[in-house]
């Protein structure tokens, strides 16, 4: 097997913020892959942070934002296990940009299962309506009105939402890399957005 580089190391903790013994465990698997290392990583955190979603975060912090043209802005209270994760500089750094993206991103609802029966249905009819206009199949419009609700989830749902600063990551992802990295149970308990005249 091929010796592994401390700058190898160095680049796959400066990348993800695992510890090093983590990162050499993760190099050793994959061959000296960082991309690959990376992956491995990452499944890796998923799995820690399933095992802790169902203990309870009581403790953390407040964040806001306003934008610079004090017309709209965000708060939001992020919640962790103990009140020393939540002084870590990740976790304000996240409780911050999660500010920022719900005043650019303005959520409606914390996750699918949030949403009203009602609105749901609500949508999910004038989805219907538009496809018949259409002409779609009749036998084909439940089928396209469940991707069309997975796309309302998306943009509706703050935690299914693309995270602005890197579309390809959701908010959710964002959470479970902290959890895996800082070792506590993070949930976003509630979020309000604000905007001048509404």
């Amino acid at each position: 097997m091929a010796e592994i580089s401390a700058a190898t190391v160095k680049e796959l903790r400066d990348r993800t913020g695992s510890g090093m013994m983590d990162c050499k465990k993760a190099l050793a698997e994959m061959g000296g892959d960082v991309e690959k290392a990376i992956d491995y990583l990452r499944e890796k955190g998923l799995a820690k942070a399933a095992k802790r979603a169902g203990r309870t975060a009581a403790d953390g912090r407040i964040f806001h934002y306003i934008h610079t043209n004090f017309k709209v802005g965000a708060i939001v209270e992020l919640n962790s296990e103990t009140d020393f994760v939540a002084k870590t500089d990740e976790f304000n750094e996240l409780g911050r940009e999660l500010a920022m993206h719900i005043t650019a991103a303005n959520p409606l609802y914390l996750t699918p299962e949030d949403v009203p029966a009602e609105d749901l249905e609500r949508e999910k009819e004038v989805y219907r309506q538009q496809l018949r206009e259409e002409g779609k199949p009749e036998d084909r419009i439940e089928q396209i009105v469940e991707g069309k609700i997975k796309k309302f989830y998306e943009t509706a749902c703050l935690l299914e939402q693309n995270y602005i600063r890197e579309p390809d990551r959701k908010i959710r992802d964002l959470i479970v890399d902290l959890i895996a990295k800082l070792g506590e149970n993070i949930v976003i308990r509630r979020f309000a957005r604000f905007m001048v005249g509404e």
